[in-house]
């Protein structure tokens, strides 16, 4: 929801200072890294709590690869682009500032993607065994 504006909106200049030089995303490695990890641990828990519930059971394990997906998109797409980000110096834009952009702001359209996919299947997988059984 974030990217069309950052993408076609905000100019280069406020992008880079928001994002780069003014710690806009600074608490995202130290809260949200630990918070996926624990989705994708409590994702497999869950597969296994209804190991014995079929379709539950596969949803929710595709929930937890779906959130693992997520994390590896993460650091596929996204970390390469921070990487780079974390070189940049005030002063002129880089030239590679639209590929580094548009890796950053695309890898977290994947991520979010991922996550959304994990966030369904995880519910239908709580709502299965209400819906299936009857009980």
């Amino acid at each position: 929801m974030e990217a069309p504006p950052r993408l076609f909106v905000w100019a280069p200049e406020l992008r880079r200072e928001a994002t780069v030089f003014n710690g806009q995303f600074v608490l995202f490695a130290k809260v949200g890294g630990p918070l996926d990890v624990t989705t994708i641990l409590s994702a497999c828990f869950l597969s296994y709590l209804l190991a014995n519930e079929r379709p539950a059971f596969w949803f929710a394990l595709a929930g937890a690869a779906f959130f693992a997906g997520g994390l590896a998109a993460w650091f596929t797409l996204v970390a390469p682009a921070n990487a780079i980000l974390a070189t940049w110096k005030p002063g002129p834009i880089p030239p590679d500032f639209e590929a580094v952009r548009l890796r950053w702001e695309t890898g977290h359209m994947v991520v979010a993607a991922l996550k959304v996919l994990g966030f369904g299947s995880i519910s239908i997988a709580l709502l299965a065994p209400r819906l299936g059984g009857g009980t």
